[in-house]
């Protein structure tokens, strides 16, 4: 490409406090519509705001763990602009005075390590949501996500291609899910992105015209947005055309984007600063203790995996993307110390159940004690790799512990050196011209006797045990 892109993101995290920013109404979800509102959430005159603590010190332990600084004044904002699901007509965040600013988190990029600022950190309510009911000629709108906790986390323009956005993207939630103070979920709108994406000439330093995009609801759908987008804008530059600054909508159906509204110039917002809140002072020792509380990171977490269990930098960064998944692996590890045996499972046989159900670890239905005792067995000669790979599928789909499974079908493997050669003497005696072909120099035809071992024995004989009671019984 003869074009820079360049991409900002500016990520909406809903925090997980019980109740709202501003109000004592809960943030359950999947509640009956507008059954979770109050004068203060749905704007009523005389109605005054108090500010979430919790809400508050999580914010703080984001900010902290993305790097930012923390101002010691901060203040509300009255940020104003119409809309349905917004009652007040006024949603209450932080605009020159903001929480944090001037963090940053590493990628990998290109072999090495890339810096993406970020600008900001700050808090905010969320707006209702609105719902278009599907052949009706009316919209409806829900109150109950009105008053939210948020923070928005955005970046500096500083990402380069739509794959650094997926993997800035994949490393924030993977921070956010290990601080524990949000569920991340984007099907429940727990976590949005919104991007901002231009092209300019390589090397010029004035950026391109800026198309913002929505509508993303998963990071993969972020990532193929951005990719059409910047084909799509190379293509009318190539075309001696003229970019126009406006907001448009990924359509993932159709993978395309489509212009949802131009813009001539930066929305005015008429920021004013919030009369029903007081300037807050962000005593310095809160801030201290929040970030000694602080757990183990996922790169602090990887460096120690890489140490204590002789990991690949790969396997590392795999086992701790998720916090769920690193926690299941420590667990398994301390049961059952062979820790590479361990990560092979979990990233291979485990990891496709995982995909293939969509599903998190803790749904699996299968403990570490489960998976333990399983390897465990593979050690001891009571089953096989292969028969173990069985029991693992059927301990996935019925919730049955591994050794259950095994007891209740008789599927001991048979390790016994007496027991194993009378099946072997039977095969011999009967496949006589197998055996003959082995014996003048046909070296495959001992894959056959073993197989026909493992039939007679219905699949529970030890496999390397029956290759060494055949050679000996054949005379090699």
């Amino acid at each position: 490409m003869k074009y820079e892109t360049v991409i900002g993101l500016e990520v909406h995290l809903q925090l997980a406090t019980n109740t709202k920013a501003f109000c004592g109404c809960s943030t359950k979800f999947g509640q009956r519509a507008n059954s979770q509102v109050c004068p203060v959430c749905l704007g009523f005159p005389g109605s005054l705001p108090v500010l979430n603590e919790e809400a508050f010190r999580f914010a703080i332990k984001v900010a902290l763990a993305l790097n930012c600084r923390i101002q010691s004044l901060i203040k509300f904002d009255r940020k104003n602009y119409y809309y349905p699901d917004l009652p007040k007509n006024f949603q209450i965040s932080q605009y020159d005075m903001p929480l944090s600013y001037d963090g940053f988190i590493d990628i990998n990029a290109n072999g090495g390590t890339k810096r993406i600022r970020i600008k900001r950190v700050h808090m905010e309510e969320d707006a209702g949501k609105l719902m278009h009911p599907e052949g009706e000629d009316c919209s409806l709108v829900d109150y109950n996500r009105g008053g939210m906790p948020l923070l928005e986390i955005v970046t500096e323009p500083d990402i380069n291609s739509p794959q650094e956005a997926y993997d800035y993207l994949t490393k924030l939630k993977s921070i956010l899910e290990y601080l524990r103070v949000s569920d991340c979920d984007m099907e429940k709108g727990s976590l949005r992105c919104d991007a901002n994406i231009s092209l300019r000439p390589k090397g010029e330093k004035k950026l391109g015209t800026k198309v913002e995009l929505k509508n993303m609801n998963s990071f993969k759908g972020v990532r193929s947005g951005l990719e059409y987008e910047e084909k799509r804008q190379e293509s009318v530059l190539e075309d001696g055309g003229k970019l126009v600054q406006e907001t448009r909508l990924w359509n993932a159906d159709k993978a395309v984007t489509a212009s949802m509204r131009t813009k001539e110039e930066a929305e005015d917002y008429r920021y004013f600063p919030e009369p029903d809140l007081v300037p807050f002072v962000v005593d310095k020792n809160e801030i201290e203790e929040i970030r000694k509380a602080l757990p183990e990171l996922p790169e602090a977490r990887g460096a120690r995996f890489k140490k204590e269990f002789a990991l690949s930098d790969y396997d590392a960064d795999v086992l701790t993307s998720q916090i769920d998944l690193a926690d299941y692996y420590e667990a398994c590890v301390k049961l059952y110390p062979n820790a590479k045996v361990v990560a092979n499972w979990l990233m291979g046989d485990i990891s496709a159940a995982l995909n293939d159900k969509n599903i998190k670890v803790t749904e699996l239905g299968l403990s570490p004690e489960g998976l333990a005792g399983l390897l465990k067995m593979i050690d001891s000669g009571a089953i096989s790799g292969k028969m173990a790979k069985d029991i693992l599928a059927e301990s996935i789909e019925t919730k049955a512990i591994p050794e259950d499974i095994v007891k209740k079908k008789g599927l001991t493997q048979i390790s016994d050196a007496g027991a194993i050669e009378e099946i072997v003497k039977k095969v011999v005696e009967r496949e006589v011209k197998t055996v003959n072909d082995y014996k003048g120099g046909k070296k495959t035809a001992l894959g056959f006797l073993v197989g026909q071992v493992m039939k007679e024995s219905k699949g529970k004989a030890n496999p390397g045990k029956v290759n060494e009671i055949l050679k000996k019984v054949l005379g090699d």
